[in-house]
């Protein structure tokens, strides 16, 4: 009895001090995300706006392919959805600027349930392979419904104006960007605490015995393409704002790759993976822009080989990380908190 009363309380106290830590940390990231745009140049406010959108289309993706193994290649397309309609919306209506990016990821989510139809009948490359075919549908649909995308030309998009003040730095879309990502984060981590969350992940580890258990499959595939391509459509929303332009050739089909890439990196089935993913594939080009820099003096035309090493890195970086490390960087943080919180008792 007494043997079980110590272990329930050393379980107990582990557990404080686990979510103690948590809190800790949490805080800390929260005083870095406040912090952040007043020590950072425009360049950095940049790339930090950047790095938002990404995490905030990542984390939609890894709902779909990491929790629900459903492979898509369309997150760029879901995205231009996302960014025609808050363009169209700008442009032709008095719809307030916070409201515009929630109807773009709805309209995306409507589009990302048609094309998850497909979902119940294939799936791994077929799947894949079939979120490419709507890709080239959605980009034929760009390009000629000219009265609606202005066709190969696209959209120019006006600031986006909160409370009659023009967004128009970084400093004041990354006040608008970074709560709309955190919110997403947030609510993508309790999803998972969810019925709905649970069937997702059921889904992934054998559809079958799940659909053995009376979960409805194609209900649940077609949701979590709804909750994937919404998150898609809230990004697409905020980048076009960013941008301040949208056109057929925005987010190609290689955008779409390099966020699978980022969920891979990252770590799929992981929200800290969606978030680590984004952040380092967004942050590759450039390291390798200064690492061409550096080396300019020393190697003639260095600049025009950015793009190609661009290329190989990307796909090096996927082969590297699935052959050595499937579960990617969050798992790589994950054995550096075991290893500090084991350090002490280490011989």
């Amino acid at each position: 009895m007494r043997i079980a009363t110590a272990k329930q309380t050393y379980l107990a106290d582990e557990a404080l001090i686990r979510t103690r830590t948590q809190m800790a940390w949490c805080g800390v990231l929260a005083a870095s995300l406040v912090a952040a745009p007043f020590v950072l140049d425009s360049y950095w406010l940049y790339l930090a706006c950047l790095v938002l959108i990404n995490v905030a289309s990542a984390t939609g993706l890894n709902i779909l392919t990491g929790y629900t193994g459903l492979v898509s290649l369309g997150q760029a397309a879901f995205m231009s959805v996302g960014a025609y309609t808050v363009a169209w919306l700008e442009r032709n209506t008095g719809m307030p600027f916070l409201l515009n990016p929630l109807l773009g990821g709805g309209v995306a989510a409507a589009v990302g349930m048609l094309v998850g139809i497909p979902s119940l009948r294939v799936k791994g490359l077929y799947l894949a392979i079939a979120t490419i075919g709507a890709s080239i549908i959605l980009h034929f649909v760009f390009l000629n419904w000219t009265s609606v995308t202005g066709g190969a030309r696209g959209l120019q998009v006006p600031p986006a104006s909160l409370f009659g003040t023009q967004l128009t730095t970084y400093f004041q879309l990354y006040w608008v960007f970074m709560p709309i990502t955190v919110v997403m984060v947030i609510g993508a981590a309790n999803l998972f605490r969810t019925r709905i969350g649970r069937a997702f992940i059921a889904i992934r580890d054998r559809d079958i015995s799940a659909g053995v258990l009376g979960i409805p499959l194609l209900r649940y595939k077609l949701m979590s393409f709804a909750i994937s391509s919404f998150y898609a459509g809230v990004a697409g929303g905020m980048w076009v704002y960013f941008f301040r332009v949208v056109s057929p050739e925005s987010l190609t089909l290689a955008d779409s790759i390099f966020f699978l890439a980022a969920i891979i990196v990252g770590g799929m089935g992981s929200i800290l993976g969606a978030i680590l993913g984004a952040i380092f594939m967004t942050l590759v080009p450039e390291v390798l822009r200064y690492a061409v820099e550096a080396a300019s003096p020393y190697v003639a035309d260095a600049g025009s080989l950015l793009s190609p090493i661009r290329t190989i890195a990307f796909g090096a970086l996927i082969m590297l990380f699935l052959v050595f490390e499937p579960q990617g960087l969050a798992e790589i943080v994950q054995r550096i908190r075991r290893f500090f919180h084991l350090w002490p008792f280490k011989k």
